[in-house]
């Protein structure tokens, strides 16, 4: 059994849980909640990368069997920090994971103490919303170097075939200042080049032309700080050279940003 991988863009703050952002967020939320059907089998765990979990000097694991709660987001309403996501952890995950960076001679280290933030907890209360799949969060490194979060994600690849689903989550776009009207055409221009590379170039320089990502147009316009675009590098490197499918698509998301999510394989 062969997972496929995915980049999820995951919205903002918590928004699954506010009924006055639903609405906004109904086509993410519908792709999302297709997900689990485009699955060869339930996975026996989800490892995912959240853009809101950043190490340096090695990667951390998530180690803890019942890891608690992040409310890593500011001025959101009350009852949004009481929220919980249950779902177990992974330990055997956590190390296998450990194991495989090891091998790649990439620096890792496990973390009991980190909690679900929201961009793992989010995504996962609209796909698996009964908390009973395992899920274990892997950081990315706060120097955002393409090659070595490409580099992550090769080394995570032999999990695929373990069952466990990689998910690679963070924004296409994410430009706090510019969102609305003024990040339509910067969002449009980006997210095509995004489309060109990831989707409708060839597998085989996929991972090459992720490398110049500064390079495309508006770049730094969509992505002035690129935690958010890094977890793609990761689903990239996991994937190899398998094609790849655009699972989520709007260009109304924040009032007038295009965002995407991609599927490789499967």
């Amino acid at each position: 059994m062969n997972m496929p991988v995915y980049f999820i863009s995951h919205g903002g703050g918590p928004w699954p849980y506010m009924p006055e952002a639903r609405q906004g967020y109904a086509r993410l939320a519908a792709s999302l909640r297709e997900l689990p059907a485009q699955l060869p089998a339930v996975p026996s765990a989800v490892l995912m990368v959240s853009a809101h979990w950043e190490t340096r000097g090695g990667f951390g694991i998530q180690s803890n069997p019942r890891p608690p709660m992040l409310y890593d987001y500011y001025g959101f309403p009350a009852h949004t920090y009481q929220i919980q996501y249950p779902a177990p952890g992974s330990p055997a995950l956590a190390a296998r994971v450990q194991q495989l960076l090891g091998q790649a001679g990439l620096a890792a280290g496990l973390d009991a103490a980190r909690g679900f933030d929201h961009g793992a907890f989010v995504p996962m209360f609209v796909m698996y919303p009964k908390a009973n799949v395992p899920m274990v969060q892997l950081s990315i490194d706060a120097g955002y170097d393409p090659a070595r979060h490409i580099a992550l994600g090769r080394a995570l690849a032999p999990l695929r075939d373990e069952g466990v689903l990689i998910l690679g989550s963070g924004l296409s776009y994410h430009n706090l200042r510019g969102l609305g009207e003024p990040g339509r055409v910067p969002s449009a221009r980006f997210d095509a080049w995004l489309q060109d590379v990831v989707v409708n170039g060839p597998p085989a320089q996929r991972a090459e032309r992720l490398l110049d990502w500064a390079q495309a147009p508006a770049a730094r316009l969509a992505h002035p700080r690129e935690d958010h675009l890094i977890p793609l590098m990761v689903a990239a490197g996991a994937a190899g050279e398998e094609a790849a499918t655009c699972v989520y698509h709007e260009d109304t998301a924040f009032g007038a940003i295009t965002a995407s999510s991609f599927r490789f394989g499967g």
